[in-house]
């Protein structure tokens, strides 16, 4: 009989993590957090919980940013996530348009997969964290448990979603305490 899953978190960046922008962030000056994300991210690192960031990026194939920006954002956010207390155990992200059918796009599962093969885990019951109906799918994809916020578009997604695909809490702060006080209780 197989243990517990591995004590692993996949979250999407934008709309979970930090503020999302319906112009997209192009720069480490329009990246914020969330309140509450960086200090549930530091709770989950505190209590042995690998953390993984799994994020469409189509503004590197839209020329509204290179990759190298995306480095310095992510720079920006891995020394956010540290000094609150947390680590992030990867980042994965997809550079294409929604148009060029790459299969790293979520919903579809490369970055997943490759996340699974990097960190020697399976992520059958981890919990997936986003805030879009593609973060859904992704993780269901997978097997992962769906875990929505009503954070960047996950009111709305909330109400586009037939009603237990996925367990729905206000931030990621909020869903963090919910799976460690899971975890206690095991």
């Amino acid at each position: 009989m197989a243990g517990p899953p591995a004590k692993l978190v996949v979250m999407d960046r934008d709309g979970v993590i930090n503020e999302d922008s319906g112009e997209f962030i192009k720069s480490v000056a329009e990246w914020r957090p969330i309140a509450g994300s960086l200090e549930g991210i530091a709770a989950l690192t505190r209590a042995g919980y690998r953390t993984v960031v799994v994020t469409n990026q189509s503004g590197i194939a839209r020329g509204l940013l290179t990759e190298s920006i995306l480095q310095d954002i992510h720079d920006r956010m891995r020394d956010a996530v540290r000094a609150a207390g947390g680590e992030l155990a990867g980042i994965y992200y997809c550079p294409h348009h929604p148009d060029d059918g790459c299969d790293c796009r979520k919903p579809r599962t490369a970055l997943l997969r490759r996340a699974e093969r990097d960190l020697g885990v399976t992520l059958a019951n981890i919990p997936f964290v986003g805030d879009r109906s593609s973060d859904v799918e992704a993780a269901e994809a997978v097997g992962a448990r769906p875990i929505l916020v009503r954070t960047g578009t996950g009111a709305a997604t909330e109400r586009a979603l037939p009603s237990g695909r996925a367990e729905v809490f206000d931030d990621l702060g909020a869903a963090a305490r919910a799976l460690l006080a899971e975890r206690r209780g095991q």
